[in-house]
């Protein structure tokens, strides 16, 4: 049905409102960097990074293979704000400086954050996020291919989730393997603006009657044997419910 309620206009960057992602990477020197992004989707134990080729988050990613998504709770915004705008690359690309960023070695210090060893993975996790996931690479794709001069200038990277790890307080009661929604208050990227998710469910849904444990036939492969598959048994074991 045609409407004169749209029209049409072209934003410049498509934020319609993704989690913040504070990603940990290891530079060359085994020291780690912190970067806040915020496009990344998830689907079963699959995450999809989309992230600037000259970054040096990229860089250390494209280099080890390896790095930790620490997802930040919406009171975290105060830290975040801290990492925009800077960079561990050294010299800074071009881009980086037409954006206006500056070069920091130490984002721990910058931020106020602190690390916590990981158990798969060499770059460390944040204490201060709820939820920290250990990631390894699984492929990497060059965006817009269609156009020669923009093509391989962001990167889709494609990362296998080893190990979640989140706080106590976000657990459904009563459940191992379960993220309470009612508890989780992620900090939302919509437009460069901070947001968080109001008041609660809007409605009660229809999908969210059905076990959960549904999905994991997406994230257990029944041929190649990874860390963290028996983590699910694990927490079971360990009486976390």
């Amino acid at each position: 049905m045609p409407s004169d309620e749209h029209t049409i206009i072209s934003p410049a960057i498509l934020y319609w409102g993704t989690p913040v992602v504070l990603i940990t990477s290891e530079n060359e020197d085994k020291t780690s960097n912190i970067a806040p992004m915020s496009s990344a989707w998830w689907l079963g134990h699959s995450c999809v990074l989309g992230l600037a080729a000259s970054s040096k988050t990229t860089q250390n990613i494209l280099r080890t293979k390896e790095c930790v998504l620490n997802l930040a709770s919406d009171s975290m915004a105060e830290y975040v704000n801290k990492l925009a705008l800077t960079t561990g690359s050294n010299p800074m690309p071009e881009f980086r400086v037409i954006g206006g960023y500056s070069y920091v070695k130490d984002k721990w210090t910058r931020a106020g954050l602190h690390p916590q060893p990981s158990d798969f993975v060499t770059p460390p996790r944040i204490a201060e996020c709820p939820v920290q996931m250990e990631c390894q690479v699984v492929q990497v794709n060059e965006l817009r291919k269609d156009t020669p001069d923009l093509n391989g200038l962001i990167l889709a990277i494609e990362v296998r989730v080893l190990r979640i790890h989140v706080v106590k307080s976000l657990r459904m009661e009563g459940y191992a393997n379960r993220v309470d929604p009612d508890k989780w208050r992620p900090l939302i990227m919509s437009f460069r603006e901070y947001y968080g998710l109001g008041q609660g469910k809007v409605f009660e849904s229809k999908l969210g009657e059905g076990s959960e444990e549904y999905y994991r036939l997406l994230t257990k492969s029944d041929v190649v044997k990874l860390p963290g598959d028996d983590d699910a048994e694990v927490a079971a074991t360990k009486g976390n419910a």
